[in-house]
């Protein structure tokens, strides 16, 4: 048994690595920490420190040797060649210098006194469990519409769910596919293939959670580990966000403005394939993301350069957390990976808090030329377009059209049947782009009610 002890001061370093030596035989791994929890003033954040585990191939950045995390959800945990603790890789204990890397996510003003317990046990090692992964296409319909919930947490990070308790509520919700995001972890990659199913395609990502924010690497290959030690000011996030695409995955930054400790984005969207504006039960910070997003789709028109896709993911963890509020309805050719991917990437998709509320949105001329969400009617800019919005499942709830001039419809609330049809007309001239928003009645007169649904941008005039 060795004994680890230290003190981490205030404006410690993000992460420190504690080597210990690991002999021939040695069949299980097993660590324990604890720190201390000292009274602060009120407002001032008290210790909390995260932990994960590298293995004899070095610590690092790009993570050769990583071995699991389990940032502050568990007090212990173990790894053997056959099994290892959720959050961590199970694999051959191979000889050599190992790291426990501890990260302290806050420190209080009097410190962050630590101890951490590794203990060895020698023995013969069970044999290596072989990954056996989630297909990467199921049944679909075709050219369909297809829902799902990209930023999902299980017991395999800071969540309480297991994987076949997550797949039976996306399901339950009516859910075509989710995406595994743990945090800083690939360990759940594996657990997946016996929950998924001709009816759930599930992608495999990982949420990178980083110190300046939190970004959904989405549907990249299995086991693809993205490391999260590093900053914006130190120049790197470019580098494994290349990363993430290379390995077949979209860069998507998670709740941008959430106001957690280390949520705020700071990398810029400059690397980004979409950006999460609706995450979970919709919130003030929510309202500040649209805002933020609208904005970038104004400058992209004005600029002329690509724009960002919206997206919303429910980030559920545990009861009562709702998997699928809100959810990514995406328009794509099949329901596989990398129809879906397409599908996100293009912006052909709106957002939406269950799936009862369905949405269809239309520009449309007098010549029969027409264009969905995330795509392009390219008429002069004084041709007469027609704007149809079609809502479903939305019941007492108001329609806003949005353009790059703001707000320019507001309808008045739709029946108790959650059915409607709004209709609008302009030109390119007037409207660089129109996007819908359904929104839930509000007691607070001007103030924009919850979002019931949110569609991306319909694209007019010519480039």
């Amino acid at each position: 048994m060795t004994t680890l002890r230290g003190t981490a001061a205030p404006g410690s370093p993000d992460y420190v690595c504690l080597p210990f030596e690991v002999a021939h035989g040695i069949r299980e791994l097993h660590v324990s920490y604890t720190y201390d929890r000292p009274a602060v003033p009120p407002g001032t954040p008290g210790n909390a420190l995260d932990i994960g585990l590298f293995d004899e191939r070095g610590v690092e950045l790009g993570g050769r040797g990583f071995r699991g995390w389990s940032g502050g959800a568990r007090t212990e945990f173990f790894v053997r060649a056959d099994e290892a603790t959720p959050g961590y890789l199970p694999g051959p204990l191979h000889p050599g210098t190992w790291h426990i890397v501890l990260s302290p996510y806050t420190v209080a003003p009097q410190g962050l006194t630590y101890e951490v317990t590794v203990t060895l046990t020698e023995g013969e090692s069970g044999p290596a469990p072989r990954p056996v992964y989630p297909p990467a296409r199921a049944a679909g319909r075709g050219r369909a519409w297809y829902r799902g919930d990209c930023h999902l947490h299980s017991w395999h990070s800071d969540g309480r769910r297991t994987p076949g308790e997550i797949a039976a509520l996306a399901r339950a919700a009516g859910l075509d596919f989710i995406n595994s995001s743990e945090h800083n972890t690939t360990s759940s990659h594996a657990h997946w293939a016996e929950v998924a199913g001709e009816d759930l395609l599930v992608l495999l990502g990982e949420e990178v959670t980083t110190r300046n924010g939190h970004v959904l690497a989405l549907g990249t290959e299995p086991g693809t580990f993205v490391d999260w030690r590093y900053r914006a000011r130190d120049g790197r996030f470019g580098h494994f966000a290349r990363r993430i695409r290379e390995a077949g995955g979209l860069v998507v930054p998670a709740h941008p403005y959430a106001d957690c400790v280390g949520c705020a984005w700071k990398f810029g969207f400059g690397q980004a394939d979409a950006v999460e504006v609706w995450n979970g039960p919709y919130t003030p910070d929510d309202e500040v993301a649209l805002a933020a997003w609208d904005a970038r789709l104004v400058a992209s028109v004005t600029e002329n350069r690509e724009w960002l896709p919206a997206m919303g993911n429910s980030d559920a963890h545990r009861d009562p957390d709702v998997i699928g509020l809100p959810q990514t309805v995406v328009l794509a050719d099949d329901l596989s990976r990398a129809a879906i991917q397409e599908g996100i990437r293009a912006g052909r998709s709106y957002l939406a808090e269950s799936r009862y509320v369905s949405l269809a949105f239309t520009a449309s001329c007098e010549d029969g030329r027409r264009a969905g969400i995330g795509e392009r009617l390219a008429v002069s800019d004084d041709t007469s377009v027609s704007v149809r919005l079609e809502v479903s499942g939305a019941p007492r709830c108001s329609v806003r059209l949005v353009t790059d001039q703001g707000v320019l419809l507001t309808g008045g609330p739709l029946p108790v049947s959650g059915q409607g049809v709004v209709e609008w007309r302009t030109t390119p001239a007037y409207a660089a782009y129109v996007r819908a928003e359904v929104r839930h009645e509000t007691a607070l007169g001007p103030v924009p009610g919850v979002m019931a649904a949110l569609t991306n941008p319909v694209f007019l005039g010519v480039t």
